[in-house]
């Protein structure tokens, strides 16, 4: 991928800290992605095995955090090829919620780094699953004794997922990192969502903290009952030997036709 873009970069978000919010969305396909590009949203999130030249054409001039996923990947030497690799595809950052030593192995490395803190969806069982982290003031100083020591192993950003709006307003105001938050309130530094969320088609539980725009669930069903249409009918034109028509065929010239049966004869 090219060296040279007119992306933003990690310190363009550095110094637009505390003077307007990010936008942020996960995308999974890529007419999301062009589809966010073309809206102007300013971040994307894009885990590693959908992360493709493709994807990095789709995502224009989007700033892209690649999703180094937990589980997939276990030793801080397979998280730093993934990371590499993500980058060498026009990554602009990647995603890790691994160890501290992990985080800090990319971070020494250059490669720009958010991590996660508050709900963090894989390791929910220690925060009690999938409810608000921070509610109380010793669980809120956790949430910042994190953010710190992922300060000081050199990430960039963080997303903060699921703490009070008040409790991220304080952590914002003592760390340098970029609070990309998901249910944090208004004072983080971006507002993400998932676009699933966004569109409407989210399968199974919609969090509290999304919103939706438009209703792309019903769409898809009704498009889906348009396939099955137009499958039943393709169907239904063979059994009737109404396909192929003529017009579907190649045809051949009768005096060629014919040279080829007298050929087929001797």
């Amino acid at each position: 991928m090219g060296l040279y873009h007119n992306r933003p970069t990690v310190a363009d978000f550095r110094a637009l800290k505390g003077k307007r919010q990010l936008t942020m969305l996960y995308v999974e396909t890529l007419d999301e992605a062009a589809a966010a590009a073309a809206a102007g949203i300013d971040m994307l999130s894009i885990i590693a095995p959908l992360w493709t030249p493709q994807m990095r054409d789709a995502a224009g001039d989007c700033f892209v955090q690649v999703g180094l996923l937990y589980g997939q990947l276990i030793t801080t030497e397979d998280y730093q090829r993934a990371a590499h690799a993500a980058m060498q595809t026009g990554g602009d950052c990647v995603y890790c919620a691994s160890s501290f030593g992990t985080i800090k192995a990319l971070a020494d490395d250059g490669i720009p780094v958010v991590s996660h803190a508050g709900l963090i969806p894989s390791k929910a069982t220690w925060t009690g699953g999938f409810r608000a982290v921070g509610k109380t003031a010793v669980s809120a100083m956790q949430v910042m004794e994190h953010v710190k020591t992922l300060e000081e192993i050199g990430c960039f950003g963080v997303e903060l997922e699921v703490v009070p709006d008040r409790v991220a307003l304080e952590i914002s105001k003592r760390t340098t990192l970029v609070l990309l938050g998901m249910g944090a309130g208004p004072y983080a530094d971006a507002q993400y969502l998932f676009a699933e969320d966004v569109l409407g088609y989210t399968d199974g539980h919609k969090p509290r903290h999304a919103k939706t725009y438009r209703n792309f669930a019903a769409e898809f069903a009704r498009l889906q009952q348009e396939r099955i249409a137009a499958f039943q009918e393709f169907r239904s034109d063979v059994a009737g030997g109404l396909y192929p028509a003529k017009s579907n065929s190649v045809d051949i010239a009768d005096a060629e036709l014919e040279r080829f049966i007298q050929m087929l004869k001797t």
